[in-house]
């Protein structure tokens, strides 16, 4: 009979010293963030999702190259000698259309390796950490600010001015090969004329 009220005994007391330790921290300040109602701010130098201000992209294709998981893919097209497509933030004249300029963040490894080469500093790392979808094929961002039919079309204009280019580079060649042709032509036909007034001259002293 007594072990039965020491193991009651026991158990109340033991239950009581856990509600002690548990009213205790009732009335300490929580510790716990309540996520996403708060968040807990981003240090300076965060790596998280890429951002590419196309602005001041000149289409080098720098970062694509320093990536080691392939995740960026940039496509170009020379401009145009009467296109203008401005300068970029330092006053680097831009050459090039960027046509394509995607990244698969599912790819990404936030080295930040790809920041780096940037001569421009159009590329970097932001704070932003929530970009969770249900589709793989939304986790690739399309930078470019031209689509895909402007981008046809501007490979289209410089294949036809690249072709008139060549044309008119071999329409130069063949003019002035015919030029020399004719030069030449007209040397060693000025040279024979030479030699028959000079044969008839010593012909005339001979006669004399």
């Amino acid at each position: 009979m007594l072990n039965y009220f020491k193991n009651t005994w026991e158990g109340i007391y033991t239950v009581l010293v856990g509600m002690k330790i548990t009213f205790k921290h009732l009335f300490t300040p929580e510790v716990t963030i309540q996520y996403p109602e708060i968040k807990v701010p981003m240090e300076e130098r965060v790596r998280n999702r890429l951002y590419v201000n196309m602005d001041d992209c000149i289409g080098c294709d720098q970062c694509a190259r320093a990536c080691p998981v392939n995740c960026i893919e940039i496509d170009t097209v020379k401009a145009l000698p009467s296109d203008d497509l401005g300068k970029t933030s330092n006053g680097k004249k831009k050459a090039l259309w960027v046509t394509k300029f995607d990244i698969d963040i599912a790819k990404c490894c936030y080295c930040q390796l790809c920041v780096f080469p940037c001569p421009t500093d159009c590329i970097y790392m932001t704070d932003v950490y929530e970009f969770a979808e249900y589709d793989r094929n939304d986790l690739i961002y399309k930078f470019a600010t031209l689509t895909p039919e402007e981008g046809t079309e501007k490979k289209e204009a410089f294949d036809v001015f690249q072709a008139e280019k060549e044309a008119q580079k071999k329409a130069a060649a063949e003019a002035k090969a015919k030029a020399a042709a004719e030069k030449k032509a007209a040397e060693e036909a000025e040279a024979a004329k030479k030699a028959d007034e000079e044969k008839k001259d010593d012909s005339k002293k001979d006669e004399e």
